[in-house]
Formats: C-alpha cells, sequence, structure tokens
C-alpha cells in the first residue's frame, strides 16, 4: 500500500524534525506532503520539501497518517494524528506544561524516558490515545557520534527566546563573549532561537571576527559535531547537545542538574568554559546518565522507528480508545487560524483496515 503522509508544522526550527521522517518515507516510496500552519516558514520551500498551501488541499489530499511537530493539529484533518514533538523538556516553566494533553493526537511518539513516563501517565488518565516510544527524529543525523578534533577549542554558543533566560538578552554576558572572541583562546560559533528578535540577532552579528562566527540557522546538528562545548541558558538544545556526551556551560538555568556546569556570575565564565573542556570524568559520567534517560537511542533510526510504528498503529484495533475530549476553545483557535471554518471534527483515533 502507497502510504500517505503530511508532515504538520508551524515554525521553521520544525524543519530538522520532519527531515529525516521525510527521508525515510520517500525512501519506502510513500508519498509525503508538507503543511503549515503559520506564513514563515511557507517561503523554505520547496527546497525543503512539497509543501501543501492551502488547508483545503490539505484536507483534499487525504493523508493516512499527519506527523506533527506543533503543540496541536486540526481537528478535521482525516489521518492518524501523531505527536514526534518540537523539543525535549526544558523545565522552562518548572511544570508539566510539556505534557499538556491538549485532546488532538491519537499516539505520542516520545523521545525517551524522560517523556515516556509522564505520558503514560496521562495515557492512563485520558485513555484516548497510545504512547511508544520512538526516539526523536531530529536527532538521527546527529549518529553515529564521532570525536570532535580541533586546533582551537571551539565553543558553540545557543540561546532560548524566553526572555527571563536568554543569555543573548543579558549585555554582560554578550560584552564577555566579546572580550573573550578577541583573546583568541577559544573559536566561538553562534546560534539564536529564530524567535528572538532581529535586533538581536544583529548583534551578534556585530561581534563577527576571526574567532566569532553568527550561524543564523536552524539545523544545529552540523554545530554540534564541531563544538567541543555549549555555552547556553534553559533552551532544549541542551539536551541535543549533550547526546553528544560534551559538556555544557549554563547561565543561569532554570531548573541545573549534575550533568551541567551552571553559573550565575559574567566572571565565572571564562573558568566555567576551561573546566568543562578538561571533560572532567565525574561530570562526563553525568551527562552519560542524562542522555540515555532523554534519548537512549544512537542507532540514527528513530525515524525508521516513527514511520513502522505509526503505520502498524494505523491498522490496530483502537476499539478500546476513549474518544477524545470536546475541547471547543482549541478548536475554535485553530480555525480562526487557519481562517477554515467547520463543524468537521474526528474525535475517534483514526483506522485504516488493511
Amino acid at each position: 500500500m502507497k502510504y500517505r503522509f503530511l508532515i504538520y508544522i508551524n515554525h521553521d526550527y520544525a524543519i530538522p524534525i520532519g527531515k529525516p521522517l521525510q527521508e525515510e518515507i520517500l525512501k519506502r516510496g510513500y508519498e509525503v506532503k508538507w503543511f503549515s500552519g503559520l506564513e514563515k516558514p511557507k517561503k523554505l520551500f520547496p527546497e525543503n520539501g512539497d509543501l501543501i498551501n492551502r488547508i483545503e488541499d490539505a484536507i483534499s489530499y487525504d493523508p493516512h497518517i499527519v506527523l506533527t511537530a506543533t503543540d496541536t493539529v486540526p481537528d478535521f484533518l482525516p489521518g492518524l494524528k501523531v505527536q514526534v514533538f518540537h523539543g525535549f523538556p526544558a523545565n522552562k516553566r518548572k511544570g508539566t506544561d510539556q505534557f499538556t494533553i491538549r485532546g488532538f493526537f491519537d499516539l505520542y511518539c516520545t523521545q525517551g524516558p524522560s517523556s515516556t513516563g509522564p505520558f503514560k501517565v496521562q495515557q492512563q488518565k485520558y485513555k484516548s490515545f497510545e504512547v511508544i516510544e520512538t526516539g526523536w527524529s531530529k536527532m538521527d543525523p546527529l549518529f553515529p557520534l564521532k570525536p570532535t578534533k580541533n586546533d582551537k577549542p571551539v565553543i558553540l554558543i545557543s540561546s532560548t527566546f524566553t526572555r527571563y533566560y536568554s543569555l543573548a538578552l543579558i549585555d554582560e554576558v554578550v560584552s564577555e563573549i566579546e572580550r573573550l572572541s578577541k583573546t583568541g583562546k577559544y573559536k566561538f560559533l553562534a546560534t539564536l532561537h529564530p524567535k528572538l528578535d532581529d535586533s538581536v540577532k544583529q548583534k551578534f552579528r556585530e561581534l563577527e571576527n576571526e574567532n566569532f562566527e553568527f550561524h543564523d540557522t536552524t539545523n544545529l546538528i552540523p554545530l554540534f559535531k564541531q563544538a567541543d562545548i555549549m555555552f547556553s541558558d534553559t533552551t532544549s538544545a541542551i539536551i541535543e547537545f549533550l547526546l553528544q556526551r560534551k559538556p555544557v556551560v549554563t547561565f543561569n538555568n532554570n531548573m541545573p542538574g549534575h550533568y551541567l556546569i551552571d553559573i550565575g556570575q559574567v566572571s565565572e565564565i571564562e573558568p566555567a568554559f576551561d573546566r568543562a573542556l578538561e571533560s572532567p570524568g565525574e561530570l562526563i559520567q553525568e551527562i552519560d546518565k542524562f542522555a540515555k534517560f532523554s534519548h537512549p537511542y544512537e542507532d540514527g533510526n528513530s525515524s525508521k522507528r516513527v514511520i513502522d510504528n505509526t503505520i502498524r498503529f494505523l491498522h490496530e484495533d483502537k476499539s478500546h480508545l476513549e474518544n477524545k475530549p470536546l475541547n471547543l476553545i482549541r478548536k475554535y483557535k485553530i480555525r480562526k487560524q487557519l481562517g477554515y471554518w467547520t463543524l468537521k471534527t474526528y474525535d475517534e483515533a483514526w483506522s485504516l483496515r488493511k
């Protein structure tokens, strides 16, 4: 059977999540198209895939499976609704917001024990979906891991857009990075969350010199591979980087663990870099434990597991699952966002007979 997949996104940072899935789908000879609920990512197509522009055409495409890298998905789209996530839990809210069940999905393909456990608990409560641990498609290109070899230590700077936590918005931190780049002691690669203001990105562009490069990209894995350590704040990119078993220095991280070198003063930045570059044995052990808890898969085959499990689940009997919640406010918001008003909704988990 030639399955039809739809990759549903809202932001350009979801493209590196969808690309490995698209590659796996096409490898099998199936059909895959993309849809973005917001306008900005649309300019990045067709170079990244076959984009459907209108929601009416996405409905007419009649997908068997909708792979979603957003918190919600139109309930009126046909197909099995699958959550593949747009990031790791980054503890920005000191709560369980990232595990909120919004009532749109039939299947959650979780990244590892850190996300599987909480969603399994929610599954017992709501009984309208299944949870399968597959690993995260975005991480496939990271593996297999290879040693990083640099003549000069390379530090990757990554910052969240959240105002309370973003190191890119702290002038004293930025000034210290600029000073260190001019010493020639380190080489810096910097990338910022795409939701940060253009003025912040411009400030980082102005820092460029022979030891400082700014990369305006959402494809972070090539930068991960180049860097020896990361300097960050509170962002899910930290977890992605740690999967390489490389140290991360954080500035005022929201919930620091033993797997991080967390600091709170500008004067601590350079000593923390030097300590991280030594890769202390105890720190690496903590990183390894955390990496296995977050994403234990190092085979680069998470996309394969996602596609295998979604196709299998598509054909399974789902009569044991309850209907999705009514969710009227969220359904209204999706219709308003897309400018598409319909009473059509699919409350039961989507199934297809073989």
